[in-house]
């Protein structure tokens, strides 16, 4: 089978083909496992750190890919409710201990980077963590869904926003402008400010329904009772927590923060950052149960996920894109 793999750290600055195109053996599913023909793959910033060594694999060489979206081609011993050609997708966490702190267990495994992913013609995945898709989504509609969707639909829970609070988004890319979707729904008297450095994705949010958008360090018309920050810097955080109400939360809804700008830290104020019972919270993963609970909701919804398509040998393109230039959505890789 074609799949893309990571076979070593380096850094996406000045590489422009940081994964390799192999021809790997299919793999067979064990027992209690499914093996899935995947149909699409969605690119994320976690392959970014992942390939930067942020979060490094566990091995090399290793397919990276944990957006997936494929079709099930054969059952492991075991296995039951499920049926071949059943359509199902699979996120981050790839297994775990099946309890509600799965996403901090050590037994916590990642999809594309302690484990194959979906970078690739096929996969294997234990059949618990694979979910059903609704029909409202196409395959590339559907593949952001699994990590962008699903993290900032836990990210939005680890709020603990009632209806009519004020929402904050920073960064607005592929799991911001669905958070915003999601916000409108569940909360539909809380008016959403998102910050973002690109005046295009500004317009998008705007367009999506939010309240109000900015650039990261502008002030919003109104202290925010939440805030959830998607980007990959330090001073996004900083900004935020002086945007903030008293008593406020920031949940940090990333795998792992660059350096670049770690030094603007020492910017941070007691008084104007932190003091009157503001709270840090950052997210840790994804549950089954979060996924589990997400996709019905995103096609009640329904969420309209804004993709952009690559090949299965694009992905280096994409990832490169993704890293140096403001994203509009989310990149989905289309295998089948």
């Amino acid at each position: 089978m074609r799949a893309m793999v990571i076979d070593r750290v380096v850094s996406l600055e000045n590489n422009d083909t940081p994964l390799r195109l192999v021809d790997l053996p299919v793999p067979e599913p064990a027992a209690g496992e499914v093996r899935l023909r995947i149909a699409a793959c969605g690119v994320c910033h976690t392959e970014l750190d992942e390939i930067e060594g942020r979060t490094p694999p566990s091995s090399f060489p290793r397919v990276p890919g944990h957006e997936v979206v494929g079709y099930v081609d054969k059952i492991g011993q075991g296995v039951s409710g499920m049926a071949v050609g059943d359509r199902v997708g699979v996120g981050w966490i790839h297994s775990s201990t099946g309890e509600p702190d799965e996403n901090v267990s050590p037994s916590f495994k990642a999809t594309g980077r302690d484990v194959n992913g979906g970078y690739a013609e096929f996969m294997t995945v234990p059949a618990a963590y694979a979910y059903p898709i609704p029909d409202a989504f196409s395959d590339l509609e559907a593949a952001p869904l699994l990590c962008a969707g699903g993290v900032g639909y836990r990210s939005l829970k680890l709020t603990g926003l009632s209806d009519g609070q004020r929402l904050g988004l920073t960064g607005f890319g592929g799991s911001a402008h669905l958070v915003l979707q999601m916000a409108r729904h569940l909360y539909p008297d809380s008016p959403v400010s998102v910050f973002a450095r690109d005046a295009e994705a500004r317009a998008f949010a705007l367009q999506l329904g939010a309240a109000w958008s900015g650039d990261t360090g502008d002030e919003p018309p109104h202290r925010l009772h939440a805030i959830i920050d998607t980007t990959p810097a330090w001073r996004p955080v900083v900004a935020a927590l002086a945007a903030l109400r008293p008593g406020g939360r920031l949940v940090i809804n990333a795998i792992r923060k660059e350096e670049a700008d770690k030094a603007c830290l020492q910017d941070l104020s007691f008084a104007d950052h932190l003091w009157q019972e503001k709270e840090i919270k950052s997210v840790a993963n994804v549950t089954r149960q979060d996924l589990a609970e997400f996709l019905p909701l995103a096609a009640r919804i329904p969420l309209r996920p804004e993709v952009e398509p690559y090949p299965l040998e694009g992905a280096n393109e994409a990832l490169v894109a993704l890293k140096r230039h403001a994203v509009k959505g989310a990149k989905v890789l289309k295998i089948r």
